[in-house]
């Protein structure tokens, strides 16, 4: 097939530092369903890596684009791989002028990982939401105030501005266009080559585990918070935290007690609750694997410290709120 044979092209802009998974788990979708058998060929879908020169990802890998930057009109999509430097607020002036003449050709621009921050520094996030990681979401609402960010799924299609949080929601996001342009039976095709037990949606939660942070202010607790999350499944003692943020244990009990109104310990421990029940309607996961998943000693302890918040055991839980056999959320309030 010619290009204008095609069904879905989409024309990828890497940055420096742009994080791999959600690039490759993209493409790849894409990839294995533009051809029979995995062979590669682009038929049905095609694509490029456009770019002004090599890129490096976070990881250290050397990427060269496969064109220069194409005409926008050329592609159904532009979709920007973001990385590390989002907290960096410049960008290149050849980005801008590209993705505002893709915007104006009536292109609808892609934001994977954190290419929200590029395509929302250029002006054209305005009036649309945006779907972030919540690893990046106080940076992303410091930098952009007036525009809508959301941490409560996967990705977001929001028409001419689609947004995904990056890592393995790439691939969903992917498969998720492929259905749209191609047909399901290509995203059945690539599902199937990928080894994936089936496409979540757009509204898949992600998985995090602070409360809403925006009325916090104190920056000192922010970060606790945001070291407690990284460290789920090994908690550290107090101690250890107030350590790392420059403060004493008692100094930290302190202040979390004016910002979020509960000790540092109370908070921690309420966090990885949280995550136990999210693996428990969203895994399945034995309670053993999620009693460690979650830091705690073993299944007794998860069991008791469970019942304590929730009132039932987490089996009752589970079986309350639900898990299929491939680990998709069947309903139910989160706690």
């Amino acid at each position: 097939m010619h290009r204008k044979d095609q069904k879905l092209r989409v024309g990828f802009v890497l940055l420096d530092n742009f994080t791999l998974n959600a690039f490759s788990g993209f493409v790849e979708a894409i990839r294995l369903a533009a051809d029979h058998g995995g062979r590669s060929r682009q038929v049905v879908c095609g694509w490029e890596v456009m770019g002004e020169g090599k890129v490096t990802a976070s990881c250290g890998l050397v990427v060269t684009p496969t064109s220069a930057l194409l005409d926008p009109s050329e592609m159904d999509y532009i979709a920007v791989c973001g990385g590390n430097g989002y907290d960096t607020r410049t960008q290149p002036a050849w980005l801008d002028a590209y993705l505002t003449r893709a915007a104006g050709a009536g292109v609808p621009l892609i934001g994977l990982c954190t290419g929200t921050f590029n395509i929302a520094r250029t002006g054209l996030m305005q009036g649309f939401p945006a779907c972030v990681h919540w690893n990046v979401v106080d940076e992303f609402r410091d930098q952009f105030p007036t525009v809508d960010a959301l941490t409560d799924r996967i990705f977001l299609d929001a028409g001419d501005r689609i947004t995904c949080a990056g890592s393995t929601g790439a691939s969903d996001l992917a498969l998720h266009l492929i259905a749209r342009h191609c047909g399901s039976e290509l995203a059945q095709q690539a599902i199937r080559h990928m080894m994936l037990q089936g496409q979540r949606a757009d509204t898949f939660p992600q998985a995090h585990f602070t409360q809403n942070m925006q009325k916090v202010s104190d920056e000192v607790v922010r970060r606790c918070i945001h070291l407690m999350e990284q460290k789920l499944n090994t908690p550290p003692q107090i101690e250890t935290l107030a350590t790392q943020v420059g403060l004493s244990a008692r100094q930290l009990d302190r202040r979390f007690i004016r910002a979020v109104g509960q000790s540092p310990g109370r908070y921690f421990r309420a966090m990885r609750l949280e995550y136990a029940a999210w693996q428990l309607t969203h895994t399945t996961g034995t309670v053993a694997q999620i009693a460690s998943d979650a830091g705690f000693s073993d299944a007794s302890h998860l069991h008791r410290e469970f019942r304590k918040v929730y009132d039932v055991a987490p089996h009752q839980y589970r079986s309350a709120h639900g898990t299929s056999g491939d680990g998709a959320h069947l309903g139910g309030p989160r706690p």
